[in-house]
């Protein structure tokens, strides 16, 4: 029997119900706490999630990790995943919609000003041309997108949609499509900022793309820009961001991703002028609930049956 450890608290037990159903040769075991997780994992074949260091070397008989999330930067901190004869899969394209959405829905506030004429609201006040200087229309706008994966591809539809002009910059540049002109590799991210009246980062955090959006970078943006993180937070130099708002040389920022998560009470960001802050929920969606348990069921009757498995992760480039 396959035993598939669900690692708390990503393991739904209506879900596992479900799966239970359709895979009655799979145990599924689901620890009550993280600490219980060692206990359980040492003849586990499957794990649902993460698995930290100490996890993985108590794992014995561990042959395949299903990511809950698109992100796999646990391994950093597991490094010998990379070499264990074991699978690493993730949930790419499970949260790209709903993440594009949430991009979207961010742009249009700070270009529509709505926070401000939301604060007028609750003061009853009727702001008829009071904001209009901070009105802007994205259309012919140009989007430059910083990862050209399924979250950035998503996003670069609805930019087209818009009727903006859209541009990339990927690891591994391919052909432009889903609504961008140009795909270019990481060495033109330079040329990309300066071109950008919108930046949005949808790239994974590895080593190559950490602290990727400094100073220099935010200093090449045009003036009233926008800056959109999207994916994972370390990739934008935030004291720079912060400088840069507070400055008014860029018109606003919406990050849904930071550094330090929770974003701790003092931060400056929480107060830097026109910046839309969330707890990293743009993924979070029912539409987002179903693909991922559709992803997990899929994979778990492919491991079953000794099939190849659907969004193999590539464990040295680390997505």
């Amino acid at each position: 029997m396959t035993k598939m450890l669900m690692v708390a608290p990503n393991a739904r037990a209506d879900r596992v119900a479900e799966l239970k159903k359709a895979y009655p040769a799979v145990e599924f075991v689901i620890p009550e706490r993280r600490e219980d997780v060692i206990a359980s994992i040492a003849d586990a074949d499957a794990v649902f999630g993460s698995v930290s260091a100490d996890e993985l070397a108590a794992a014995k008989k561990l042959r395949w990790v299903q990511s809950s999330s698109a992100g796999v930067e646990w391994m950093a901190k597991a490094p010998a995943v990379v070499e264990r004869d074991m699978v690493v899969t993730n949930m790419k394209g499970a949260h790209a919609a709903t993440i594009a959405e949430h991009a979207f829905a961010m742009l249009l506030s700070l270009t529509r000003a709505l926070p401000q004429f939301a604060e007028h609201q609750r003061r009853e006040e009727w702001a008829r041309g009071q904001l209009n200087g901070r009105l802007v229309g994205i259309k012919g706008l140009t989007m430059g997108i910083v990862g050209f994966g399924n979250i950035g591809r998503q996003i670069a539809r609805r930019a087209a949609a818009f009727e903006m002009t859209v541009l990339a910059v990927d690891a591994r540049p391919g052909e432009a499509g889903d609504g961008a002109a140009e795909v270019w590799p990481l060495d033109r991210l330079d040329d990309l900022c300066r071109r950008s009246d919108v930046l949005v980062v949808a790239a994974p955090i590895t080593p190559e793309t950490r602290g990727m959006i400094g100073a220099e970078q935010l200093g090449l943006l045009k003036e009233g820009s926008y800056l959109l993180a999207m994916s994972r937070g370390g990739i934008v130099d935030e004291p720079g961001l912060v400088d840069a708002l507070e400055s008014g040389r860029l018109a606003g920022a919406g990050l849904d991703v930071t550094a330090t998560e929770p974003l701790p009470p003092g931060d400056p960001l929480w107060t830097a002028p026109n910046a839309i802050i969330t707890p990293h929920n743009s993924p979070t969606s029912k539409l987002t609930t179903e693909l991922v348990w559709s992803i997990l069921a899929e994979n778990l009757g492919r491991f079953e049956r000794g099939e190849p498995l659907t969004n193999v992760v590539d464990k040295r480039l680390g997505y």
